[in-house]
């Protein structure tokens, strides 16, 4: 068995694994917890979570052992740990309400190899969130938190964290930082028939609107249903879930996202880095349930996002001050300088096409919602906004990216197109 040491680039291993730094011998894990006389493989879910402690400022030897040349006042950081294997990252802390001004950074030792990857950033905003004042909880209370980072598996992690300038000589850095370390686990066999809902032609879709009372003056417009991955087909284990459902009263906006977790995934991969997403969600930030309603790889394939029913309001947690009423669909990366690919636009095109249709919303068209509270709309305010949005034009934020922002108008068109417009 290849040893768990690492190098500890110039400071001792020791110093690494100095008291508030380190994990426990088997890192602090979060899921079902273990009891006497059971065995963990047979009662546990797949995937776990490594959960790190990010304490006091580790000293100006470790900081410059994680590259800082010039070490700022209460910077942060980790220096090498060995851990169990994950592939997705993000730090949390106590407060929904503090955020983090700085720039965090991680670099990770892929699962197998002795070379380290570059240092990455991780988006130290997680804007995709539920009203902070709404039911949506997971036992305690919700926690702030970065957006998450797919870093492929990986067994041993660095992290550094430096304050935004003017921020530095006090240490103003939230409560309880902690480096959440996401194995996604592989998925249970799901049965064929729960894997997927097959797609439908237009005159499928609107006959199966037509049917329900409550939407026949829609039907008209309604686009075809997109083939959709069912949260079986990806492997969501629902235990890990509230086991109910939020709904609103109906769906009058899309807010289109990306999930900045990074472009280095493939097509292949897309169902676990949902399932590594869903699991920091939940587990982590302590949300009731996965963020987004749909999301969307960069293949253009669609994939059920919360739970409750691909054709119900479900509400979700994505645009905060603006889930009532909404969905949110996220394509899964990172496009503030990428370019982000046609076939995901197009999914995006198609899903909206669709699930706009059933409630009648116009995707060239706009609608007025009404803020239950952001940094962007004070809550009780009524806001003008696109049917089909980004994520920016409800709460102030670089989601879903420059380039994939520029691609709303072409969706909105293809979306209209689909529907009969």
């Amino acid at each position: 068995m290849r040893s768990l040491l690492v190098t500890c680039l110039g400071v001792a291993c020791a110093a690494a694994l100095a008291p508030g730094l380190a994990p426990t011998a088997a890192g602090a894990r979060t899921g079902v917890p273990r009891t006497a006389g059971h065995s963990p493989a047979a009662s546990e879910p797949p995937g776990s979570t490594q959960s790190l402690p990010i304490a006091a400022d580790p000293g100006p030897t470790a900081r410059r052992a994680l590259g800082d040349t010039s070490p700022a006042p209460g910077s942060r950081g980790l220096t090498a740990h060995p851990v169990r294997p994950f592939s997705l990252v993000g730090v949390v802390w106590d407060d929904a309400d503090a955020e983090l001004h700085g720039r965090i950074q991680v670099r990770t030792r892929p699962t197998g190899t002795a070379a380290w990857s570059p240092w990455q950033d991780v988006q130290p905003h997680h804007d995709d969130a539920p009203d902070l004042d709404a039911a949506d909880r997971y036992g305690t209370r919700v926690r702030g938190s970065t957006a998450p980072l797919w870093v492929g598996e990986s067994d041993a992690v660095q992290l550094r964290i430096t304050p935004a300038p003017g921020r530095r000589a006090r240490g103003d850095l939230p409560r309880g930082l902690r480096l959440e370390l996401v194995d996604p686990g592989a998925a249970p066999p799901a049965p064929a028939a729960a894997a997927e809902l097959p797609a439908l032609d237009k005159a499928a879709s609107e006959e199966a609107v037509a049917k329900d009372p409550e939407r026949t003056a829609a039907h008209r417009y309604v686009g075809p249903r997109p083939r959709i991955v069912t949260r079986a087909g990806w492997g969501a284990d629902e235990s890990l879930r509230r086991g109910d459902h939020r709904y609103t009263d109906t769906v009058r906006a899309a807010f289109v996202h990306h999930s900045a977790s990074g472009n280095n995934y493939t097509c292949a991969q897309a169902p676990s880095v949902i399932r590594a997403i869903y699991r920091y969600d939940v587990q982590s930030t302590h949300w009731r349930d996965m963020g987004y309603n749909f999301l969307v790889d960069k293949c253009g394939t669609v994939y059920e996002g919360r739970a409750g029913g691909v054709t119900e309001p479900v509400l979700g947690a994505h645009t905060r001050g603006f889930n009532e009423n909404s969905m949110g669909v996220a394509v899964l990366g990172t496009f503030a300088t990428t370019e982000p690919p046609r076939a995901a636009v197009r999914g995006v095109a198609r899903l909206t096409a669709w699930k706009l249709g059933l409630y009648g919303a116009d995707p060239r068209g706009t609608t007025r919602l009404t803020s239950a509270g952001g940094n962007r709309f004070e809550q009780g305010r009524e806001a003008g906004l696109n049917v089909i949005s980004g994520h920016r034009d409800g709460f102030h934020t670089h989601c879903p990216g420059t380039r994939l922002y520029e691609k709303l108008g072409q969706i909105r068109d293809f979306a209209a197109q689909l529907q009969g417009r």
